[in-house]
């Protein structure tokens, strides 16, 4: 059965379709939901309508998935209605969407009755929606890209595949089957179909070669799938290859350079750390890359847990701790925080390993020294921190900064007669009041209220307190020793 758009609905259908999209708008998402159901009953290929709805049912029950997602009788009664009555199986199937749009069963239901009333769109549609709220799915990912190449769409299933090899690169059939689909894309694309001779394909042979010597200096994304699929099954023969491995990393690097998506970053990483392992960490050159990779992988996961977590605790905080689903969003924000360490500890490990080849490379150069001793700090590792520190109080432009960490390192080290003697030296040697001072002043008060030297503490705050009466609690401090 065909898919129709919107200017192919009965008049009165039409309309409500024009009021359903003024009612998302409007974010009335109830009364879109049900204009919206009554057009596809009368219309179920209607596809740009089921998209809608299903946004509008996503942004109604705000993305969460329902306890009952999978066990709803209602999806068994339809299971067995999708040969007898594949129309009316939709239409239940899409009762379920209103309170789970990103269950599996009822997504499975549509595509099931969908496909038995001909409307394979629909059915890719309902698999494209199992995935987007379970993007690691990789057996419903297999399954779609089954259906698009039943349906003659090679290319897109090509960027099925090649998501299954980015989540899971030991995928063989994902590997073979993505091969065989770009092979036939490339035919499809090239004009191999239809062509009557080679001639046909290659009309302008000097334009081809010319195509041809540009792609290797900068790829086509099509050229950069084309040439994955024809490596992978040499790679797999022999992963040992150096060169090839090689090749297939720089590949992926350069599909994330110009997709920017999760998939082909993990892809970047696990070809560039297999390849490193290979080497057995003899190349500085892939060593750094993979540390780079890392690190990009670091930050975009930060930004995107810190998005979501903020999400949630705005939602939290302005009502939603009352919500039933409540709990179930505090441990999903804990699991989001968990994560969320994991990275910032790996964008510290990176940043480590770039300053640590720096000095490597220049280990005269006391300004690298004191910038990988303030990295060690900020990971925690103050023993390895120490040395660094000291070498760079020998630069003039780095010492005062470099006796304030050193100072800091000694705290955590509990040897505050060290703590107190590193801040006080460096508090001595500056000149301005700035914030650094302040710091510095602030630091050694502490050290020496755990010593229990009070007049020395005292000293301290009120130094910073003549300058800056604001600054942090010095206030407080210095006033609570005056009983007021």
């Amino acid at each position: 059965m065909p898919i129709i758009s919107d200017k192919e609905l009965p008049p009165d259908k039409r309309s409500l379709w024009l009021k359903a999209l003024s009612a998302v708008e409007l974010r009335n998402y109830g009364y879109a939901i049900s204009l919206i159901g009554a057009v596809l009953k009368e219309s179920p290929g209607f596809l740009d309508g089921r998209k809608m709805l299903r946004k509008a049912e996503i942004a109604a029950t705000k993305g969460k998935k329902s306890f009952l997602s999978g066990l709803s009788t209602a999806s068994l009664k339809g299971s067995s209605m999708v040969k007898k009555d594949p129309l009316s199986a939709m239409e239940l199937a899409e009762k379920n969407l209103e309170a789970d749009p990103l269950g599996a069963a009822p997504n499975h239901l549509l595509k099931d009755a969908a496909k038995a009333a001909n409307f394979p769109e629909i059915a890719v549609f309902a698999l494209e929606t199992i995935i987007a709220g379970s993007p690691e799915d990789v057996k419903v990912m297999h399954e779609l890209a089954e259906l698009l190449l039943s349906m003659g769409e090679a290319d897109k299933a090509v960027e099925i595949y090649n998501k299954i090899s980015a989540i899971n690169p030991q995928d063989l059939v994902a590997t073979k089957r993505g091969k065989d689909a770009s092979a036939q894309a490339s035919m499809k694309s090239g004009g191999w179909e239809q062509a009557s001779s080679y001639r046909d394909i290659m009309k302008n042979k000097d334009e081809a070669v010319s195509l041809e010597q540009q792609a290797r200096v900068v790829r086509s994304l099509d050229m950069i799938e084309q040439q994955l699929a024809e490596f992978m099954p040499q790679w797999e023969a022999d992963q040992q290859q150096v060169d090839l491995s090689r090749r297939i990393a720089k590949l992926w690097e350069e599909r994330y350079e110009q997709m920017q998506d999760d998939e082909s970053l993990e892809g970047a990483i696990w070809y560039a750390d297999h390849l490193n392992t290979v080497l057995k960490n003899s190349d500085p050159a892939i060593a750094r890359k993979l540390s780079d990779l890392r690190l990009k992988r670091a930050d975009a996961g930060i930004k995107k847990l810190e998005e979501e977590s903020k999400q949630i605790e705005d939602w939290l905080a302005n009502g939603g701790d009352a919500h039933d689903e409540a709990p179930k969003y505090r441990e999903h924000l804990s699991e989001m925080q968990r994560r969320l360490a994991d990275y910032k500890a790996e964008r510290s490990q990176g940043l480590i390993e770039e300053s640590k080849r720096r000095v490597e490379r220049n280990p005269t150069d006391l300004a690298l020294r004191f910038e990988l001793g303030e990295r060690l700090l900020e990971a925690g590792l103050f023993n390895e921190a120490i040395p660094e520190l000291q070498r760079a109080r020998q630069n003039p432009n780095a010492r005062l900064k470099a006796m304030s960490l050193l100072g800091r390192c000694f705290v955590l080290k509990g040897m505050l007669d060290m703590a107190a003697s590193q801040f006080l030296a460096a508090a001595t040697e500056m000149t301005a009041m700035d914030v650094f001072k302040k710091d510095t002043l602030y630091d050694l008060a502490l050290v020496n209220e755990k010593m229990g030297k009070k007049d020395e503490y005292l000293r301290c705050l009120k130094d910073i307190m003549e300058v800056d009466y604001g600054y942090k609690d010095v206030a407080q401090r210095v006033e609570a020793t005056y009983g007021t």
